[in-house]
């Protein structure tokens, strides 16, 4: 690790660049292929309707996201060059703690910051771009506003100066974000049925969950748990019940 700390400290600004952007791709790229993969695999189990063509302008909120992306990252190395941005280079137990930390900050505070973007004086002209393609597909993950990019974006840098976690445990926080936004995106739903009965998973938010929301603007708004949408009252009273249903099938009891 210690070379890495020290490669970070000196590479030239424009090779670090060049390199964020390379990882922002690769993620973007290794993100649409796990969430197509995962639609073929669970079609069997389509929670909403498949998404329409393919259009341009899709494309090109996507590429501006990876872009942006790019450039969050490349201010933490700034942020963290200046001292602004601190980590421990610790392991054990304590990884899980700080992973906790992190997950629950960013949970609360990207509820928030959703909540606010469907706000009647924002969302036209700021969140409506994201759902304009009601109909998810994994490539829908990216396709948001710049400036909500920038926002999310901002929101970890906060949590980053603020609290000084260990690299291990931002490094999964960041493998875990991805993943559970490309989940949120499938329109197919890949968890078990049980997974709204037993005691912690009926905590965390499911594709159901996002799909759910793409369909109906007034409910779901947490991200990875259901925590806030059951304290703030967002949750959808039928959630279980329609739990890994499509919008055309009943819904029973779970």
């Amino acid at each position: 690790m210690q070379w890495a700390i020290h490669w970070l400290h000196t590479v030239p600004l424009w090779e670090a660049a060049g390199l964020f952007l390379l990882q922002n791709i690769l993620v973007f790229l290794l993100a649409v292929a796990l969430g197509e993969w995962l639609m073929r695999r669970f079609a069997h189990r389509r929670v909403a309707p498949p998404a329409l063509a393919l259009q341009q302008h899709e494309l090109v909120l996507a590429a501006v996201c990876v872009l942006l992306n790019s450039a969050v990252t490349f201010a933490g190395l700034l942020l963290w060059r200046e001292g602004w941005i601190r980590f421990r280079l610790d392991g054990g137990p304590r990884v899980l703690v700080d992973l906790a930390v992190l997950v629950g900050i960013m949970d609360l505070g990207m509820y928030a910051l959703h909540r606010v973007a469907h706000s009647r004086w924002l969302y036209g002209w700021l969140h409506a771009a994201h759902h304009r393609y009601e109909f998810a597909r994994p490539l829908t993950l990216f396709v948001l506003n710049p400036l909500e990019v920038l926002g999310f974006g901002m929101l970890w840098l906060t949590v980053c100066v603020a609290y000084e976690a260990s690299w291990i445990a931002m490094m999964l926080y960041l493998v875990f974000n991805t993943l559970w936004g490309v989940l949120g995106h499938l329109g197919v739903e890949p968890f078990p049925d049980g997974w709204v009965r037993w005691p912690v998973t009926r905590a965390v938010a499911t594709t159901t969950f996002h799909a759910r929301h793409h369909l109906d603007l007034a409910h779901h708004y947490g991200f990875y748990t259901l925590v806030w949408d059951r304290l703030f009252g967002t949750l959808a009273p039928d959630y279980e019940a329609s739990f890994a249903r499509s919008p055309t099938q009943p819904y029973t009891k779970v």
